[in-house]
């Protein structure tokens, strides 16, 4: 008898990590919602911001963060785009804005696993520099190439921090 091994790649994610998910009391998210609204409320309206609570699919699996329709077409190009994450200690983490799907992909991943997000915390998204660069590829180019630099500052709120 031979014994054969089935090839493919292997799975980043184990099948018994998927059934030992930890889903937050309801009581427990409306906390860390409040208190991301209530940090929020501290913000300078000049730069627009939104309250987003993690859910399972954000933080595990296929890590997709859908962003809010209104925020992304009152805020947001009209068109597929890089944006910088940056998080409370200044580390930067960049991701791919996809505009048809209002949300976050490439790179999404590598900061909810970075910190550490589990379902229950909520984020605060502060656009802090939606700027517009006019950049020459050669110095003796024609046409100048706009380029589009997003940046949104981060602020995590824990779903089981208990207030002071």
């Amino acid at each position: 008898m031979v014994l054969i091994e089935p090839l493919g790649r292997p799975r980043s994610y184990k099948r018994k990590d998927l059934l030992n998910r930890i889903y937050a009391a309801d009581e427990d998210r409306q906390y860390a919602i409040g208190r991301a609204e209530q940090l929020q409320s501290e913000f300078d309206a000049d730069f627009p911001s939104f309250v987003k609570p993690m859910l399972q699919s954000h933080v595990t699996g296929g890590f997709w963060l859908g962003l809010p329709v209104h925020f992304c077409k009152t805020h947001l190009p009209k068109h597929d785009e890089y944006v910088t994450l940056v998080d409370e200690n200044g580390d930067e983490f960049q991701t791919k804005y996809l505009v048809l799907k209002t949300g976050l992909s490439g790179g999404w991943r590598g900061f909810a696993l970075d910190h550490e997000l589990v379902d229950g915390d909520a984020l605060v998204f502060q656009l802090v520099a939606p700027t517009r660069f006019k950049i020459r590829a050669l110095p003796q180019a024609l046409n100048p190439t706009w380029f589009l630099y997003l940046e949104f500052q981060v602020y995590i709120i824990r779903v089981n921090q208990a207030e002071d």
